[in-house]
């Protein structure tokens, strides 16, 4: 498996779940890419049934019931507000009807038509000039470089390898098949050579480059998502808001998480060299802030009220299409001489994308148990009388089997959260000890999302945190000042408040 986003993670976990023997490397960080930059949105994708997309929608929807069945406090359900104004789109009559289906998808009723008054209790920042109503309806959020997490942790308890910070250099060929692939340790510049039945390219937008190599063709088309992070009393939602960008008609949305408020998304070609970070432009930031302007004219918010920015680049199959937005998010799977590249999709379909990547390898391993498994084995939350019940959640919900142990392994004193967040000393310890941690962005990016929800808390605590590291990874004064001086400049270019 060459990839560790969510889509080579589920891969792996549903390769081992069948007994089949795995390993993972990844060149980076696991959920380095898209996976820890997308809209942590679970959701069906109401804007696919414009496009007539019945059954990704339909697919999408019913994968968004089972995670909120088998991964509560890591899937959580939230709910959308969607205003209507005179002359806007979709129209309150098709938007019902659209929310009809997506329900009848799902199998429960979660859509109301709301009336002006009521729209502006449950957003009261909304533009009310001239508000004729609005629909709510139910979708979930996730974090989701956690999700990765998870699947790797599934992964790994049910015997599969995963290794970060290791690259495919080449691909091992013998008889017109891909056998296998040279890998190399980025960190200790050690070489191997692995050999496999089947080489499975979960590479993201960087997947065409391994294809590439094998002398198939370009197939994908990279497009960049980007969002704006602001704290949470300076745009306060209880529930998200949905709207039309007031330039173009592409869906905007802006919504609570972890408590603070992301805006996305945008949708534009990115040319750059796949091995490099994305970051916003400020193209982008000024359509995301001009967006703002129109549906919260009284908020006012601008850029310096951001505290900090990411970009994500989604794999997406190359259609022609001249409009970024009208390409398809389909997944696709291609068996190329034994390599198997899966891409495109959406982050709510990684399962149905995993197991069409394993119907594929199949036909080259042979038989192979491929009977639907349950997203998750639920966890019940540990105890903890110093944790409330959202918290003890969440913890159950991203750990797992491991919840118990995380809290069991740390000093009481780790179990207060880390300035106003929600995140735990604890997890930053669990995270340093047993997730594979290399380097501090790593720890605070993605283990951990401090560096989005609370970018100074870092700085705030350095003592501490540097403690944490000392102990847990063996780091000297020296190797900690080097590496908060790289995450300080990593997240000043790529994920910093924009100019």
């Amino acid at each position: 498996m060459i990839g560790g986003g969510i889509t080579g993670a589920a891969v792996l976990r549903e390769a081992a779940r069948r007994g089949l023997r795995a390993t993972l490397i990844e060149r980076d960080d696991y959920a380095s890419g898209a996976s820890s930059r997308s809209s942590k949105l679970v959701h069906g994708g109401l804007r696919y049934l414009k496009e007539g997309k019945f059954g990704l929608t339909r697919e999408s929807v019913r994968e968004r019931e089972e995670l909120l069945r088998d991964a509560p406090g890591l899937v959580e359900p939230i709910r959308f507000l969607m205003p209507h104004y005179p002359g806007s789109k979709p129209g309150a009559r098709t938007l019902g009807l659209g929310l009809a289906l997506y329900d009848r998808f799902a199998g429960r009723r979660s859509h109301r038509y709301v009336e002006r008054d009521e729209a502006l209790r449950l957003a009261p920042a909304i533009k009310s000039d001239g508000l004729t109503g609005a629909h709510e309806y139910g979708d979930a959020t996730t974090d989701d470089a956690r999700m990765v997490l998870r699947l790797l942790q599934d992964a790994r308890e049910a015997g599969a390898h995963c290794i970060n910070y290791t690259e495919a250099t080449e691909l091992i060929e013998r008889k017109g098949r891909i056998r296998g692939a040279q890998v190399v340790d980025r960190i200790g510049k050690r070489t191997a050579h692995i050999d496999a039945r089947v080489v499975v390219n979960a590479g993201g937008f960087a997947a065409d480059l391994l294809r590439e190599s094998a002398g198939a063709k370009k197939r994908l088309r990279p497009l960049r998502g980007s969002h704006l992070v602001l704290p949470g009393w300076r745009l306060p939602l209880a529930q998200s808001v949905a709207f039309s960008h007031p330039r173009d008609g592409r869906p905007v949305f802006a919504y609570p998480w972890l408590g603070v408020t992301l805006v996305g998304t945008t949708d534009v070609d990115h040319d750059d060299d796949p091995r490099s970070e994305p970051f916003i432009s400020p193209e982008e930031s000024a359509y995301l802030l001009e967006a703002l302007a129109h549906q919260f004219p009284s908020s006012a918010v601008a850029a310096r009220d951001c505290i900090a920015s990411y970009a994500g680049v989604r794999p997406v199959v190359d259609s022609g299409a001249k409009d970024p937005s009208k390409e398809s998010r389909d997944a696709a799977v291609w068996d190329e001489r034994g390599l198997i590249t899966v891409t495109g999709g959406k982050l709510t379909t990684f399962r149905p994308m995993a197991m069409a990547t394993l119907h594929a390898a199949a036909k080259r391993l042979g038989r192979v148990d491929l009977r639907e498994r349950p997203a998750f084995e639920r966890t019940a939350p540990p105890d903890a009388s110093s944790l409330d019940a959202t918290q003890l959640r969440r913890l159950a919900g991203c750990y797992g089997s491991a919840a118990r142990a995380l809290l069991a392994q740390t000093p009481e004193g780790d179990r207060e959260p880390v300035g106003g967040s929600m995140v735990l000393w604890a997890e930053l310890r669990w995270a340093a000890r047993h997730e594979q941690v290399v380097h501090l962005d790593d720890l605070l990016l993605r283990r951990t999302r401090l560096g989005l929800i609370a970018p100074q808390e870092h700085e705030r605590h350095r003592e501490r945190l540097r403690a944490i590291c000392r102990d847990e990874l063996g780091w000297s004064d020296e190797r900690f000042e080097r590496e908060a001086a790289d995450y300080r400049d990593l997240h000043a270019r790529h994920y910093g408040a924009p100019a």
